[in-house]
């Protein structure tokens, strides 16, 4: 689209094209889903798909399911193939882009992107684009989540955009270079596929909807929702007192040292404009806590999203947010800066805007989630010697808020990614996990208490490496309102001379470990809001029944005593009530 609309629609066929295309996208999302080799495609749906400006790469519409914090980077992403072509020319019906620079529009370096034209005759009308985790791509460690990364380098192969495909023909060289460097070439293979098939079937059903509609309809269709989004968002912001608020939240490490990374945000409101600066954060780190520019825009645009519901999910919800996101810090770094445990980073920068938030409108105030993915990785060869690389993220609390308890193992604010089965994984893998349970004590307590986190065991059922890049084992996810802090991220593998743990808390590179020894996650549960002593008995009663809460835990912090079996002892909870209150 290259010109501004002056065609005005009615509401109802607003809604219509609205749900439409949508749906292009959500089709986009299940062809991959029902395609893709690997489970983190498959099953968690990790991947997303979108279209966007045909001049600004703008995100026009995205999806219901697709991750959130692909949608954001992915406007990056277009304006990147964007800019190639400005400067080379040469653009056709049937070219394909390809790459997976985290600089460019992108994430870290296993989520690979497409981006096509989409042409109306000779004219380019707007960009259609897919982006899926692979579960290799090469670098020092299987998975890619290499938390001793100093490099980019070390974290695997780093592809520019590309043309994969040139007037609808592909270059088998690109896939034969993107094989090579993969120890799962043929899961790769298979994800690629699936995008392409995304692709094609999103351009068939985009033709349908303009065939029938027209494209200047849907041109002015696009260009009111982009409007609409960006009024609401106004609204909301100026329903907000002006001022200053901040807010920082603390990584454990970078992986390389055991110093603490902050990320810290000072947010202005004036008005009707809000900015989000976050110069006070850290400096880039040696190791792989690191985001480009476009990822902390993203999460911003994710946190956003989560506060302000109502708001549409396109580009002119941002037309009134400013990003100050300095280079000088972790969160805008630049080539060959290690980006791999971006997952980590980012779940910080969406709590750090979520608690500045908060102190605008205490309202809104919610206690700090679990924060980490738990990237694991376990690597090895099955018996009849065919590689495997297992990759997994897992489960945690999410924390209390003035409406409700935290949710029990729930997935991150990042994703509407789930997470995968066990029965998924063990079919897929030679592993056997040995436990998948609640996690008692792990969440904050308050009025209303945090989710509870979860307990993973895992044991290979051969010999196998052990990669985990996670968080919050040193800062645990923080209460507010009075709330107490959620339990510390816990790691643990079996080794010949018993249980170890990682020096630096939740990350770890160098572990083997031999068939039948087990590696667990005790995940972290989400803070509290509100003083725990002001949390109705029978409730806390019920958490010890339940076995989200322990006997002691109850009486000790919530000044609430229950028998053996967690019935309620009213007199005893009285006399530990009033006397605290003494």
């Amino acid at each position: 689209m290259t010109r501004m609309s002056t065609k005005t629609l009615d509401p109802v066929t607003l809604a219509i094209l609205n749900g439409r295309l949508e749906q292009i996208a959500d089709e986009m999302d299940a062809t991959l889903y029902r395609s893709a080799f690997n489970p983190i495609i498959a099953e968690a749906r990790d991947a997303c798909h979108g279209l966007y400006h045909a001049e600004t790469g703008a995100t026009l519409v995205q999806g219901t399911r697709g991750l959130p914090i692909f949608v954001g980077a992915m406007a990056f992403a277009v304006k990147a193939v964007i800019d190639k072509v400005a400067r080379e020319g040469d653009l056709s019906p049937g070219d394909t882009f390809l790459f997976n620079d985290p600089y460019a529009g992108g994430t870290h370096l296993n989520d690979f992107r497409l981006v096509r034209p989409v042409f109306r005759g000779d004219r380019l009308y707007c960009w259609i684009a897919s982006v899926g985790h692979w579960l290799d791509i090469g670098g020092n460690v299987p998975g890619g989540f290499n938390a001793r990364a100093t490099e980019s380098f070390q974290e695997g192969v780093r592809i520019p955009p590309v043309k994969l495909f040139s007037r609808g023909v592909i270059n088998n060289d690109i896939v034969e270079i993107l094989s090579a460097n993969s120890r799962v070439p043929l899961s790769n293979y298979g994800d690629l596929n699936g995008q392409l098939n995304a692709l094609d079937l999103g351009e068939r059903r985009l033709a349908e909807l303009l065939d029938s509609y027209g494209d200047d309809t849907v041109e002015a269709a696009f260009e009111a929702f982009s409007n609409r989004a960006e009024a609401m968002m106004r609204e909301a912001i100026r329903a907000l007192p002006d001022g200053l608020y901040s807010f920082e939240d603390y990584l454990d490490n970078d992986g390389i040292t055991p110093d603490r990374l902050t990320i810290a945000l000072d947010l202005t409101i004036r008005g009707e404009e809000m900015v989000l600066d976050f110069s006070r954060s850290s400096a880039p780190c040696a190791g792989p806590l690191n985001i480009a520019y476009s990822t902390a825009a993203a999460c911003c645009y994710v946190a956003l999203k989560h506060v302000f519901t109502a708001v549409p999910a396109n580009a002119g919800c941002l037309r009134p947010i400013t990003f100050v996101i300095p280079d000088t810090t972790l969160l805008g770094v630049k080539p060959p800066k290690p980006v791999g445990g971006y997952t980590e980073t980012i779940l910080r920068v969406i709590g750090v805007v979520f608690g500045a938030l908060a102190k605008a409108d205490p309202a809104r105030a919610t206690a700090g989630p679990f924060g980490t993915i738990n990237a694991l990785s376990i690597a090895g060869h099955r018996d009849d010697g065919s590689r495997y690389v297992m990759f997994s993220f897992f489960g945690g609390g999410l924390g209390g808020n003035p409406q409700s308890d935290g949710l029990n193992h729930a997935n991150n604010p990042i994703s509407m990614a789930t997470i995968p089965p066990a029965e998924i994984m063990e079919a897929s893998y030679p592993v056997m996990f040995t436990q998948w349970a609640l996690r008692p004590d792990s969440a904050g307590a308050g009025y209303h208490r945090g989710g509870v986190g979860a307990i993973y065991e895992i044991e290979p059922l051969t010999d196998a490496d052990v990669f985990l890049l996670g968080e919050r084992g040193v800062y645990p996810p923080f209460g507010v309102a009075g709330g107490t802090d959620a339990a510390l991220n816990r790691f643990v593998w079996q080794a010949d001379d018993g249980e170890h743990s990682p020096p630096l808390a939740s990350k770890i590179a160098d572990v083997r470990v031999r068939a039948g020894q087990r590696v667990r996650i005790e995940s972290p549960g989400g803070g509290g809001f509100g003083d725990p002593r002001t949390r109705p008995a029978e409730k806390v009663a019920r958490d010890v029944q339940l076995g989200f809460v322990s006997r002691e835990a109850a009486r000790t912090i919530y000044g609430v005593e229950t028998d053996a079996e967690g019935n309620l002892d009213t007199n005893a909870t009285r006399q530990l009530r009033e006397g605290a209150a003494a």
